[in-house]
């Protein structure tokens, strides 16, 4: 039961449920791709990504300075939680603005969406 409630108080918030959306759509993102698609700083957007990871909905993979993220889809609890997230959240008007927002994100070079976010720029 602590990995259900664990699970769904980390999917109790529109960023996070944003971040396994858009993840569902892609094999991984970067984090500066999370957090341009967000709109939110670094620090907030680690946050977000550190709650859905701890709760395992997803997973990290370090590449150099860069860190990618993945939905884990290898427990049965949450394979089932996160079909029913994609299913249900999925033909959302919202969904499907970050689906065209995160388009133009993937489409940018990682480093210069970096450079760009700390400069306070989008993509």
């Amino acid at each position: 039961m602590d990995d259900a409630l664990t699970m769904t108080k980390a999917l109790a918030d529109g960023n996070r449920i944003r971040v396994v959306m858009a993840l569902s759509e892609r094999e991984e993102l970067c984090a500066c791709q999370i957090t341009e698609l967000l709109g939110v700083t670094g620090a907030t957007a680690s946050r977000h990504l550190s709650i859905l990871t701890n709760a395992n909905l997803i997973s990290t993979r370090k590449s150099g300075r860069w860190v990618h993220y993945r939905l884990l889809r290898d427990q049965k609890a949450s394979a089932a939680l996160l079909d029913w997230l994609i299913s249900s959240v999925g033909p959302t008007e919202a969904n499907k603005t970050d689906r065209a927002r995160l388009e133009k994100i993937v489409a940018c070079n990682p480093e210069d969406l970096c450079r760009e976010q700390r400069n306070s720029k989008c993509c």
